[in-house]
């Protein structure tokens, strides 16, 4: 065994990127302040061909260096977009034929491991501001909300991380 060279690792080009097949999956960062937080979304999204990235409120938004610190270039291949209203996209995106749904600990939450995604359907997964959540309004007007299950003694996940393990099973749950 021994580790690969970037170059054995066959990776689209951005081009190729584009033009990719995506999964079904649009993720909403809801006024997310960590620019850290920003960059790793751009690059999960890029790991796991997410078809766009919508950087809600006060989310701050390429180019920026420390955006760019831990998104590695992935603000040139995924297709995102800013929206000072997240309301309105999302009601843009149900008329669109999006499921919505916050990644966020509500009554009546789904647990991420009982959810079980349509290849019919196309999602928009919100993820909320690090200290607050997703907002009141768009926990309302989701479909449903998705719960990361967490057994220690923590309220909370960071959000790269909860973008990276909610966007990887989803990922795997629709290419199968």
């Amino acid at each position: 065994m021994r580790k690969l060279k970037n170059d054995e690792l066959n990776r689209l080009s951005v081009e190729e990127f584009k033009t990719t097949k995506k999964i079904p999956v649009c993720i909403l960062l809801d006024n997310v302040r960590s620019m850290n937080n920003i960059g790793s979304a751009f690059r999960t999204s890029d790991a796991f061909l997410v078809e766009k990235l919508y950087l809600g409120g006060i989310t701050a938004q390429p180019p920026h260096r420390e955006i760019n610190k831990t998104a590695l270039g992935a603000t040139e291949s995924v297709n995102w977009e800013h929206v000072e209203d997240c309301s309105a996209l999302l009601h843009r995106l149900k008329d669109e034929g999006y499921k919505i749904y916050a990644v966020e600990q509500v009554s009546e939450s789904i647990m991420l491991n009982n959810f079980v995604p349509s290849t019919e359907e196309k999602y928009c997964l919100i993820f909320g501001n690090e200290v607050f959540g997703v907002e009141e309004n768009l926990v309302k007007l989701a479909d449903g909300c998705i719960e990361i299950p967490q057994l220690g003694t923590k309220h909370s996940l960071n959000i790269s991380v909860s973008v990276g393990i909610v966007v990887w099973d989803l990922f795997s749950k629709l290419k199968k």
